[in-house]
């Protein structure tokens, strides 16, 4: 390790589990040698070694994220051996076990960094456990992370920071097929005279003391994994696609149709959704199955194939949503749902700038297999966003004047087909261009517009039924007559 003092040095120590008598000969040596001294929290018990040390106890209250703390604390750090040349920084354990401000010290260029080895809370768990951790095949698992880290984990799991009640709850509500008597033990204040080991169960994980920073749960084992469900839909997948000769011939093409049919039903379940009956969640619970099903069927295929998985997949949607709310996990601010839209847009532009395999036309990235009132709102969106649009719904208004005029020419003109067909695809497009001048979705009022005209006609239909009448030999008047009969209903 360097030790060029020209660009300032952070010598990083640990001051242990919690007892006085493991804090090293070497970290109480850099504590007396070294003058300018950092403690990361003096919430410990042997941080009192360090009495003139700066504490950074009150980042903790004013800052909101753990993420900005440990930024600050880099920040000061670095500062500061550069003043000095060099400084000494303490973490409660070892600096090298869930230390993330000392890895982003480490990983730092502007500074040396030199970490004395130091004794941490594990050797005083694995003794109050009585196990070997490698032969145990013990996990450790961060507790703010809990249900990313242990998920597909039965254990046996020892969770570490989980330094409150509400992290311990938090953890006990991951896991949602715990029947509620599995065995956990709590490991507190180990090693000194207050010390607290606590054989409980999942249910009453968070109620047997109150956690602090010295305190640790183990996991002894599960009765199935964290995300078990996701798992066994995964293997299942798996053996339909080696073992059911249907399963077997299906491609990512012959599956779209599925796909847009699941969609779909997907759709009717949550319009059907009723907040006074929880039974219509059934259906949606369902629906949402057979969806989630069809993502598992075309990532097994890509798995097979050699191509991705589902954890790219997911990774990859969880990356952009990340990149597209820098309000929420960058410096953006966004003060309404118009500001999130509008942040979401430009990140989008600057997506399709930036990557160099595609076109940088304004269009890239519009799904053309989209439904076509979809598809055409988005195409529109987008040139109006370079400025190509009407000011305002007047010249919507005049557009459908126009290509209705122009339709009714080809017509009468005895106009071919394509050329009458061409005609109202542009009078549609421009009805859904007024549409979006009207700020209303033409999907949704075409639909609602589509349910109205059936609600109407089924009348018609019972009508006509009550009367004996045969639709289907009726004349146009009297069909009018009890459509308009119908209409007068409510």
């Amino acid at each position: 390790m360097s030790n060029r003092t020209s660009v300032g040095r952070v010598v990083i120590v640990g001051l242990g589990p919690g007892p006085r008598n493991t804090v090293t000969e070497a970290t109480l040596q850099a504590i007396a040698s070294i003058p300018h001294q950092f403690v990361r929290t003096r919430k410990h018990p042997t941080a009192d070694l360090l009495p003139a040390a700066q504490s950074f106890d009150h980042l903790y209250e004013s800052l909101p994220t753990f993420d900005d703390v440990y930024a600050a604390i880099t920040e000061t750090l670095i500062a500061a051996a550069h003043e000095h040349g060099e400084v000494l920084y303490a973490v409660p354990g070892s600096p090298l076990l869930l230390e993330t401000s000392v890895a982003q010290l480490r990983a730092d260029t502007r500074i040396d960094v030199q970490v004395l080895p130091a004794m941490s809370f594990l050797d005083l768990a694995w003794e109050a456990l009585g196990i070997d951790p490698v032969n145990a095949g013990v996990r450790l698992i961060d507790g703010h992370r809990f249900a990313v880290e242990a998920a597909n984990e039965r254990g046996p799991l020892l969770v570490a920071q989980v330094h409150a009640d509400w992290v311990l709850s938090d953890v006990k509500l991951s896991f949602d097929d715990a029947v509620g008597d599995e065995p956990v033990v709590l490991l507190h204040h180990l090693g000194l005279p207050d010390q607290r080991i606590e054989h409980t169960t999942w249910q009453e994980l968070d109620r047997v003391l109150p956690a602090d920073h010295l305190t640790t749960l183990y996991i002894p084992q599960l009765a199935q994994p964290i995300a078990g469900e996701m798992v066994k839909l995964h293997q299942l997948a798996r053996t339909l696609r080696e073992q059911c000769p249907w399963d077997i011939e299906q491609t990512h093409q012959s599956l779209v149709k599925y796909l847009l049919e699941e969609t779909y039903e997907v759709v009717d379940a949550i319009n059907e959704l009723d907040v006074d009956n929880p039974a219509t969640d059934d259906a949606l619970i369902e629906e949402l199955g057979d969806l989630l099903y069809q993502v598992e069927f075309h990532t097994t295929i890509a798995e097979q194939e050699g191509r991705f998985t589902l954890a790219d997949v997911a990774r990859s949607i969880h990356d952009k949503l990340v990149r597209r709310h820098p309000h929420v996990f960058g410096d953006v601010v966004a003060n309404s749902a118009n500001d999130v839209v509008s942040t979401w847009d430009e990140v989008k532009r600057q997506e399709r700038l930036s990557n160099d395999a595609k076109s940088d036309s304004v269009f890239s990235g519009v799904a053309k297999a989209a439904p076509s009132l979809s598809y055409a709102t988005k195409l529109q969106k987008r040139a109006a966003d370079v400025g190509f649009d009407w000011p305002n719904a007047d010249g919507a208004f005049d557009k459908i004047r126009e290509e209705s005029a122009e339709i009714r020419d080809a017509i009468s003109q005895h106009a071919d087909p394509e050329a009458v067909r061409m005609e109202l695809g542009d009078l549609l497009f421009s009805v859904v261009n007024l549409s979006r001048h009207l700020g209303h979705d033409a999907e949704t009022a075409l639909r609602l517009a589509s349910d109205k005209f059936r609600t109407r006609f089924e009348r018609v239909e019972a009508l006509a039924l009550e009367r004996n009448i045969d639709l289907h030999a009726a004349d146009l008047a009297t069909l009018d007559s009890l459509w308009d009969e119908a209409k007068s209903q409510k």
